[in-house]
């Protein structure tokens, strides 16, 4: 075991406790507060709709405006066929709704939680990579 800076190095066991003590009483108010398993499952259901790039980059422009298919099919260089597949699981998701105008149906985000899960997404991303956090 090397120490440096007062900070245990072990291979493939840096940043890892040297001794199994939990903390009891913090534990014990963390749990109170976690959400339940299902809510937790849907959360991750949803941030890998978020891990998709073309999806992602769907959610981005309807942030700036919202859109039709043939437009967005445009922006992304896919077809309308691969859109339409893509926006039904945003749509699934609700992530996005839509309107039907005529015979285009123009998509925006469904609700101002997604303008800001993204933004707070590509903040983190920009974000300099740093030791520890």
């Amino acid at each position: 075991m090397k120490y440096e800076k007062g900070v245990a190095k072990m291979s493939g066991l840096e940043g890892n406790c040297e001794v199994h003590n939990p903390h009891d009483e913090l534990c014990d108010r963390i749990a109170e507060k976690l959400p339940e398993e299902s809510q937790i499952a849907r959360a991750a259901e949803l941030f890998k709709v978020f891990g998709d790039p073309t999806r992602l980059k769907i959610l981005t422009l309807l942030s700036i405006s919202e859109c039709c298919v043939c437009d967005i099919a445009k922006l992304i260089d896919l077809s309308q066929s691969a859109v339409s597949h893509q926006l039904r699981i945003l749509r699934q998701t609700r992530l996005v709704k839509y309107r039907k105008q005529g015979k285009e149906a123009f998509y925006s985000l469904d609700d101002e939680h997604v303008s800001e899960i993204l933004s707070l997404g590509f903040e983190h991303a920009g974000e300099e990579q740093g030791g520890g956090r």
